[in-house]
């Protein structure tokens, strides 16, 4: 399998959240000095100290989306290194997916969750346990939200994307699958209208059920895709 990753959005969102967090804490600090050396200003410690804990969270938050290992990238890489070359996985695309595997019968959209705990899906509905770490760090971690429906939209939106050169007079086959990245998931799913999975047994889902794509297709299709992901390396 070949893969393509946009290494400077990776490493773009790694700086906000590392600058975030440093400036949250400054100001933190600045707070608890300022009244101590400079009592002019002390009436400006209280908004120090909520700007300051707001600017960290958001820097919490975007480091558990873009530091915190496992990366997903990561994890999808290895869950399917053994495809061969014909597959090509692009990571963070300018594109409504984060992970986009190119087959030779078509597209999967590839939507992940980063997250640890037990999830169940039944009778239409989510439900996620939280413990008492989740509930601490809720305010500071991607929410589960409705990934179905976050896909669902993904597919209409990507299909509006394609160039008319690629989708005039043919039907490009889009599939999509939710997958679970983090190791310590436990998941519970009952007739959900699209593939659920945790990272180890994507391999097995990633086939598409329609013939192969003529090569004129699977090639422009493929240099769409790179021409949406930046590369560096």
């Amino acid at each position: 399998m070949k893969t393509c990753i946009d290494h400077n959005k990776v490493n773009w969102f790694a700086q906000l959240s590392n600058i975030a967090s440093i400036g949250g804490l400054a100001l933190l600090l600045g707070s608890v000095l300022v009244p101590l050396f400079l009592q002019k200003l002390a009436n400006y410690a209280l908004w120090m100290m909520i700007l300051g804990l707001g600017v960290a969270m958001v820097g919490i938050y975007f480091a558990n989306r873009w530091v915190k290992k496992p990366r997903p990238e990561a994890v999808l890489d290895k869950a399917l290194k053994s495809l061969t070359d014909t597959y090509h996985l692009f990571h963070y695309p300018a594109l409504p997916s984060d992970h986009i595997l190119l087959t030779p019968n078509g597209v999967v959209l590839l939507e992940t969750i980063n997250l640890s705990g037990s999830f169940s899906y039944k009778d239409g509905r989510w439900k996620e346990s939280m413990s008492i770490g989740r509930a601490l760090r809720f305010i500071v971690e991607e929410h589960l939200g409705d990934p179905i429906k976050s896909t669902r939209l993904a597919e209409k939106t990507l299909r509006g994307k394609f160039p008319q050169e690629i989708t005039a007079g043919a039907s490009i086959p889009i599939k999509s699958i939710i997958v679970f990245t983090h190791p310590a998931v436990l998941l519970e799913i009952k007739d959900a209208p699209i593939p659920v999975c945790p990272a180890e047994k994507l391999r097995k889902l990633v086939a598409i059920d329609a013939p192969k794509l003529e090569e004129g297709i699977y090639e422009k299709l493929d240099t769409f895709f790179i021409g949406s992901t930046r590369r560096d390396n």
